[in-house]
């Protein structure tokens, strides 16, 4: 992929997909507003094939930017053809563009370039987008590395713009979360054989509905080989309980995202918990997940400080090694 901010590689400009995942859209949507609104690439090769400068990619981002107000795609279109800079005429009410429902963006700067996609994808609630480039990510660097540099800041740069700003971005979170979890299901591959005292069971604390992140956790495992047994959220003690006893995990990871809903007792309670014929008993390595258990861990249990050294512990405790 090209740099970021250059024009593209080799100064040959960049690939219509390589456009598409940078603006956070489907590279057929790019060819559409080519076709449509002649905002077409200056620059082809071989006769068919486009190559986008930067000035092609500026015009199409203010496209983005301009139909995320609200502004129908072919005014927007106009707009972006006649402003030489993407910086022109950036706010939407100089050219009449304000409308209901408008919205200003995410304004995404602090994300890398794959996070500016997916921010852009979600802002507007484009599924077909959103999934192309959550599967590109994911496919390009890891779970692990996709998940802690790209998702999650992307995620936490929408709650920013909500929390800052008192504008309702609640759908929009709502939708990029969901699609996360179809995308990290769909990457995992399908789960290993679970072995007699060798797997690991994975489930959100009474209480606790943030389960995204324990879903991160789970998809990270299974794509490792560790067998995992996925509760997901906020499983109530008695079947959490029930669940240790009948599965025989080696490791139980316990996800707290808040204070409130951590329970030391619990997590004591669990690794206390023995199964196996009298003489050779077993006992859980319990692992306390989640900022939830910040300042108040559990003293002889392994509080991992996030997804990779999670990961790392639990591949530990099971057995699986590269």
């Amino acid at each position: 992929m090209a740099p970021p901010d250059g024009p593209g590689r080799q100064d040959g400009g960049l690939t219509t997909g390589e456009v598409a995942r940078r603006l956070g859209v489907a590279p057929t949507t790019v060819r559409s507003w080519d076709r449509r609104y002649g905002l077409g690439p200056r620059l082809r090769t071989g006769g068919t094939h486009r190559r986008w400068t930067a000035a092609d990619l500026a015009r199409l981002e203010r496209m983005c930017e301009l139909t995320t107000t609200g502004l129908p795609p072919s005014e927007a279109a106009r707009l972006a053809r006649e402003q030489a800079s993407p910086d022109a005429g950036r706010a939407p009410e100089q050219s009449g563009a304000k409308g209901p429902g408008a919205r200003t963006g995410v304004r995404p700067g602090g994300l890398r370039q794959e996070g500016r996609g997916l921010a852009r994808a979600a802002l507007r609630l484009d599924p077909g987008a959103l999934d192309e480039l959550l599967d590109t990510v994911i496919a390009d660097h890891g779970l692990v590395t996709a998940w802690t540099e790209v998702i999650m800041p992307t995620l936490q740069a929408v709650g920013r713009k909500w929390g800052r700003t008192g504008e309702k971005y609640v759908e929009v979170e709502h939708f990029l979360s969901w699609h996360v979890v179809g995308a990290l299901r769909r990457s995992a591959p399908t789960a290993p054989s679970v072995r007699p005292g060798a797997t690991a069971l994975l489930a959100c604390v009474p209480g606790e509905n943030h389960e995204l992140p324990l879903e991160v956790l789970a998809a990270a495992l299974a794509e490792r080989g560790v067998p995992i047994r996925m509760f997901g959220a906020a499983l109530p003690v008695e079947a959490l309980v029930e669940a240790v006893h009948r599965t025989g995990p080696v490791a139980v990871g316990l996800w707290a995202q808040s204070r409130a809903s951590a329970s030391r007792p619990l997590a004591r309670h669990v690794a206390a918990m023995e199964w196996g014929v009298r003489g050779a008993r077993t006992r859980p390595v319990v692992l306390t997940l989640g900022p939830g258990w910040a300042g108040q861990t559990v003293p002889g249990l392994p509080h991992p400080s996030g997804l990779a050294e999670a990961v790392t512990a639990v591949r530990s405790v099971v057995g699986v090694t590269e």
